[in-house]
């Protein structure tokens, strides 16, 4: 496993990139209202992006059509962007997205619960923003991988969910995906050390009732096995001297 040092040079351009990033995901949620197609939302995230210097990273990224992955309520992860998929009161949504900056790329993905939700909608919201917030608290130089992996696998599991184990999180900055994977378990290896320079994008993702996934015939979706509502979020996270910083922004 060869996990990639940053320089200092590529430290600021993911740094950059990170704001741009999380400027579109929060200006893209805004308008992610009943009745807005994903496709509009893609197209507002693609020209945010562009106009703000970076480039989309998943657009055309081994033939992914959209800027944005977006997902709704059963969608696990690489839903595409469609004129006649249209929001709707209710829905559990989450887009993930990545920049390109300066040659350094960051990915970050956001859930946004559409108008009242059910009680289950929101305890899976507020649980992956805990797993993922005391995984980012873990994340620190001198930490074994493993220690991340098992504290978000704790706090799913705490909650009654389900982990998509076969979704992790990655390395990420000169690549999409760069070594290590971030498992959002822990598979009873320890795994590398943190070290200051190491860039990580950590996702927990997980359902209501199943670790089974399925793959539609788009080749892209991925869906829950069973249809129960399943979430993502995500944050590029910087190792540094004393700890990490967070280059796309605070999940809300």
């Amino acid at each position: 496993m060869a996990i990639i040092i940053k320089t200092t040079e590529e430290i600021q351009n993911m740094r950059e990139g990170g704001k741009i990033l999380e400027q579109t995901l929060n200006e893209t949620l805004k308008r992610a209202e009943p009745g807005i197609s994903t496709y509009e939302l893609d197209q507002f995230a693609e020209n945010y992006i562009k106009k703000n210097g970076g480039i989309p990273s998943f657009k055309g990224y081994q033939g992914f059509p959209g800027t944005l992955c977006t997902c709704r309520n059963e969608v696990i992860v690489h839903g595409i962007p469609k004129k006649d998929d249209i929001l709707e009161e209710g829905d559990l949504f989450t887009i993930d997205c990545g920049v390109t900056y300066k040659g350094m790329i960051t990915d970050a993905a956001r859930t946004k619960l559409i108008g009242k939700v059910t009680p289950e909608k929101e305890k899976l919201l507020k649980t992956a923003i805990k797993a993922l917030s005391i995984a980012i608290d873990t994340a620190k130089p001198g930490t074994r991988l493993g220690e991340v992996s098992k504290n978000i696998q704790e706090v799913i599991e705490e909650a009654g969910f389900y982990i998509i184990k076969d979704l992790t999180g990655h390395g990420v900055g000169k690549k999409l995906h760069e070594d290590p994977l971030v498992t959002n378990y822990f598979d009873g290896n320890d795994g590398p050390t943190l070290k200051e320079g190491m860039t990580l994008a950590i996702e927990p993702i997980f359902s209501v009732s199943t670790g089974q996934m399925k793959t539609l015939t788009d080749q892209w979706t991925i869906v829950t096995a069973d249809h129960s509502p399943a979430v993502q979020v995500e944050n590029t996270i910087l190792i540094t001297k004393t700890g990490n910083e967070v280059l796309t922004g605070v999940v809300k």
